[in-house]
């Protein structure tokens, strides 16, 4: 019986260890160790296609970010800046690609952050959650969350690009649609002017009892100044099959809707029914593209009709 429960010890003992060590390594390597591309000389945007690579943070050089961009010969300081939010897919040259010609039909500077994880498969928490928290669960100061890379990006841009707007437009279409709802919910005093979440996989709905990312407890957020934003909730006629692209299917995922169309009308009808509970001002809309599914380029195309009726 002793040699069975010594036995039991040693083997507890070795998998704490183990566990303990593996969470350490894997801490240190997410959030201590530099990484990221290679920072890039400082120089203006050029004419169509460009990158850059600046540090994600202001306070820190853990991080770096790349940066695609494409600029029309036509463009000039006061034009119209879209930031284009890639999907889980992280590909942000090829929704750079997707912008290019209506980039040039409507003037418009396209900024495409490339938010690189090795592990994306297997962790969303960076990005489309924003980084509000880490991997293991404690939260991250606000001067690293996703939704504040945007910002210094931003303000990087301007500065280099003697560039004086003081406010920009976001698309982003499915992971990249999470992003920026959730962009416009927990930072409301972003410079964004029109905001566009198209075909997201699921939503955090206004429900301090629910935990983010599919509520908004533990959060710091005021929704009453969210509101007041200009969000366009965009929604695929046909994106109403779950089998297209990676669809979270956890139990309180699926109490949103069986499928991304469900879901983003889920979505937007919570939120109304809290402002019209409260008399609060709700700047939010919904709209409904016919005949399209889960596809960014199409979505894209469709969405620059709320880019070019902000003004």
């Amino acid at each position: 019986m002793n040699k069975v429960f010594s036995m039991f010890k040693k083997v507890t003992l070795y998998t704490f260890s183990v566990f303990l060590l593996l969470s350490i390594t894997g801490y240190i390597y997410l959030y201590v160790l530099p990484k990221g591309p290679e920072i890039t000389a400082t120089n203006k945007i050029n004419v169509g296609i460009d990158s850059f690579v600046i540090q994600a943070y202001k306070d820190s050089d853990r991080k770096s970010i790349k940066v695609w961009t494409y600029k029309p010969e036509s463009w000039n300081d006061k034009d119209k800046i879209i930031f284009v939010m890639h999907g889980g897919g992280r590909n942000a040259d090829d929704y750079l690609n997707a912008w290019i010609e209506l980039a040039n039909k409507n003037n418009l500077l396209i900024i495409a952050p490339e938010f690189e994880n090795k592990f994306s498969k297997y962790t969303t928490n960076d990005y489309q959650e924003g980084n509000l928290f880490t991997f293991f669960g404690t939260k991250n100061q606000k001067t690293e969350w996703a939704y504040t890379v945007v910002e210094n990006i931003f303000d990087h841009i301007k500065s280099v690009n003697n560039i004086t707007n003081e406010q920009y437009d976001i698309f982003g279409h499915s992971a990249g649609g999470q992003f920026v709802h959730r962009m416009v919910m927990l930072m409301p005093e972003s410079r964004i002017g029109t905001a566009i979440a198209a075909n997201s996989g699921f939503y955090s709905l206004p429900n301090e009892n629910l935990e983010f990312p599919y509520g908004i407890k533990n959060t710091e957020t005021d929704l009453q100044k969210s509101y007041k934003k200009r969000l366009i909730v965009l929604l695929g006629e046909l994106d109403n099959d779950p089998s297209l692209g990676t669809f979270r299917t956890t139990d309180l995922a699926m109490e949103q809707g069986a499928h991304r169309l469900e879901r983003g009308t889920t979505f937007f009808n919570e939120n109304k029914e809290l402002t019209s509970k409260n008399n609060w001002t709700f700047n939010w809309e919904m709209h409904t593209v016919k005949e399209v599914g889960h596809n960014y380029k199409k979505m894209s195309e469709n969405a620059i009709e709320w880019i070019k009726s902000q003004y």
